[in-house]
């Protein structure tokens, strides 16, 4: 008796400890990730008797799981950081899209969101010129929606099974693995040469677009055309944008290598110092809708993942609001275990044909397999669909969940046929009924030859500052290749972009542009890649203000990190006085000198320095304050500090930032590199100027004076 009752006492606290107990009985027939399962007993298929669709993302989740019910760092995204949220929807979809998150104006869904670079490996730095993701699960009513986005509108590739040959074109060198988190090499820039449709890609990851300034600083893109589905079952494409409310901004090269050795989380303390300290990360969620029957409408293809959308021809329409407000409790159980997928749907969104977005669908259910070890990852909590799920698939490594009953196939009468598969009217999804007819083929379509005329788009777009960034990018990437023949195929595709680039970028890396073969004829559908050539064709939207980060939001400084350099001396009202309205306005302010010792004021309080001199950089501050005080100015300039005072001064000049010399720091300005530009300057601010505190909370605003690097001479 005494056994038993031990054994009974066991198994009530066993039970007890089965939090993840479920019950099929009486409930719909669901996804791992919560989406309700509208027909179980066909696959999808290219017509009836056709064969069956990649895209059949319930039968391949279905089976995938019972192929390993016998039961490491991602390939790409390694390096990334993330924090939860929530998106609020402020403008309905419904007329769109029957997806419930997207249909009641006010609806707040959580979310998660994960940033990260591509290239690099874990221990890789944040400041890589790289493509970075953006990826957002919605923890939705109807079950999980993952929308994986990037920093950049289009991509390297048309076809998904040439992704693994471009990621491995970029990778470390496999006889050296050299270098690391890099693009500036043989084996990437042979690949880019040899493929055209990847010449609008490199525009984008030349440019400034590459080294944001932060995470809570860059758009967010779906890259891919979807599809929404309204109740009637009408369709629309739709591409997905995400707006960062405190605009598009960059770091200069120059900073981002320096950075990556001051710093190399620096994006990732960013993000959590913001979150920590109130300055939720925000951004508008926007869409561009295009109606089914205007689908080839554009000179472009909707389903050419190279290409974008101007915003001049399709508006985007902000309708939400993301806004991230909580790190991590741990960032391994959450940010490193999250998995996406872009085959997380929910009713109301589908997917396009686009040759890429097709292949992910496979391979993002693959890589999470071999990643977390487990078909079973959907229960891990960061990736648990807020709905109860309910199917029929068991065991596996790992498996959490517990399964009452004998029951474990459909359909079956032992469990009462339970569960069910859900009507489409309860909410269970249907694929968007199409007729697809053809051969089965290995080919590209026509309409996506065009490899030019965006990446003159974007390129015609960009600023003169941008413009002159693009080019020493190019500059600095193609000096890395060793072998001539990769350089001039290079600077050969770049003379179908513009011919000033070309021969700029040539004359730069040795190569002789009038050996080149100019752009003439047509590109045949067999053509030979080393020889492809391709008609200069002229976009039909000229220029396009929002791919330029010059037309950005520039009236907030909001989160922006102000050095305040000071030493014993210093003055505190007019300290304490900037410091106010800097904070006021959500700015942050962070105290150097030449040590970490306590700092005295004139009038005896004292300061605490954050950082030292020779601890952190100009590169870490988007603006310097020289604190007014002539004993703290002179005790900057003594034998220990003057070094590293004129440095921070020096550097934060040549890139362009706003300094603000306080009273009677004139004898750091006459030390500096740029004592004859106090009145003609504006990235300078005096103290003689009676709003000069107005006028620096400008300068910050406007994020640095571009325009000034042209006229110096003087390269940031």
């Amino acid at each position: 008796m005494e056994n038993d009752n031990s054994r009974a006492n066991d198994n009530t606290k066993l039970e007890q400890l089965q939090d993840h107990t479920t019950d099929t009985t009486d409930n719909l027939l669901t996804t791992n990730q919560g989406l309700k399962i509208h027909n179980n007993q066909d696959s999808l298929k290219a017509g009836e008797r056709g064969p069956s669709l990649l895209e059949d993302f319930i039968l391949r989740e279905k089976i995938t799981h019972f192929d390993h019910e016998r039961i490491p760092e991602r390939i790409v995204h390694a390096r990334g950081s993330g924090a939860h949220g929530t998106f609020k929807l402020t403008k309905s979809l419904s007329k769109y899209t029957k997806a419930k998150f997207l249909s009641e104006e006010g609806k707040e869904t959580p979310v998660f969101v994960r940033f990260s670079t591509v290239a690099g490996s874990r221990g890789s730095t944040d400041l890589a010129r790289d493509v970075r993701g953006f990826a957002v699960k919605f923890y939705t009513e109807e079950g999980n929606y993952d929308l994986v986005a990037n920093n950049m509108p289009v991509f390297f590739i048309q076809d998904a099974i040439k992704f693994p040959d471009l990621i491995h074109a970029v990778k470390p060198e496999p006889d050296n693995e050299i270098p690391q988190a890099a693009s500036a090499h043989d084996t990437f820039w042979d690949f880019i040469s040899l493929m055209p449709e990847s010449m609008h890609m490199i525009m984008w990851l030349m440019s400034d677009r590459a080294i944001p300034r932060s995470y809570r600083m860059m758009e967010g893109f779906g890259v891919h055309t979807f599809k929404f589905i309204n109740d009637e079952g009408k369709v629309h494409f739709v591409k997905f944008h995400f707006k960062p409310k405190l605009g598009v901004h960059s770091v200069a090269w120059d900073e981002a290598t320096k950075i990556s050795g001051k710093d190399p989380d620096f994006h990732r303390r960013d993000l959590w110092e913001a979150i920590e300290n109130g300055a939720f990360a925000e951004w508008d969620f926007g869409v561009q809708v295009i109606p089914e029957e205007d689908e080839h409408k554009y000179d472009f293809d909707l389903l050419d993942p190279t290409k974008l959308v101007p915003e001049e021809e399709v508006p985007v329409e902000l309708v939400g609001t993301l806004t991230l407000n909580r790190n991590p409790d741990n960032f391994f159980a959450e940010t490193e275990q999250i998995a996406f997928h872009p085959g997380h749907l929910v009713p109301g969104i589908d997917f396009s044909n686009d040759p890429l977005l097709q292949g992910r669908l496979f391979s993002y259910t693959d890589t999470q397999l071999s990643r977390l070890g487990s078909p079973n990852f959907h229960e891990i909590p960061i990736n648990r669909s807020i709905n109860t799920v309910h199917n029929n698939q068991r065991d596996g490594h790992m498996r959490q969940q517990i399964v009452k009953g004998k029951v474990s196939y459909e359909p079956n009468s032992m469990g009462g046929g339970c569960p069910f598969q859900a009507m489409v009217k309860d909410g269970g999804f249907a694929s968007q009924e199409e007729r697809v007819d053809g051969k089965k083929v290995r080919a590209r379509s026509q309409s996506f030859v065009d490899h030019y005329s965006q990446a003159k788009l974007f390129y015609n777009s960009q600023s003169g500052p941008e413009k002159k960034h693009l080019q020493n990018a190019l500059i600095f990437e193609l000096s890395k290749v060793t072998i001539p023949a990769i350089r001039e195929r290079v600077v050969g595709q770049l003379a179908f972009i513009n011919k000033d680039l070309a021969a700029l970028v040539a004359k730069k890396i040795g190569v002789d542009v009038t050996k080149l073969k100019q752009p003439n004829g047509s590109i045949p559908a067999d053509a030979d890649p080393k020889t492809l050539q391709s008609p200069e064709k002229e976009p039909l939207t000229k220029s396009s203000d929002a791919l330029s980060m010059k037309n950005t939001v520039k009236d907030s400084i909001e989160s922006r990190v102000i050095g305040f350099i000071m030493e014993d001396g210093v003055n505190a009202a007019d300290v304490n006085s900037l410091k106010a309205k800097l904070e006021k306005q959500g700015a942050v302010v962070q105290i150097i000198a030449g040590s970490l010792s306590t700092v005295t004021a004139d009038d005896r309080s004292n300061f605490i320095p954050k950082h030292s001199l020779t601890s952190i950089s100009s590169v870490c501050f988007d603006a310097l304050y020289l604190c007014s005080g002539k004993r703290s100015s002179d005790n900057l300039l003594n034998e220990d500090n003057k070094p590293g005072t004129i440095h921070f001064v020096n550097e934060a000049y040549k890139h362009c930032k706003a300094i603000y010399f306080g009273k009677e720091t004139d004898g750091v300005l006459k030390a500096s590199n740029i004592a004859n530009k106090k009145h003609e300057d504006p990235a300078i601010i005096s103290s003689e100027n009676k709003k000069s505190d107005e006028a620096f909370i400008t300068a910050i605003a406007n994020h640095r004076v571009w325009e000034l690097e042209t006229e110096r001479n003087n390269p940031a």
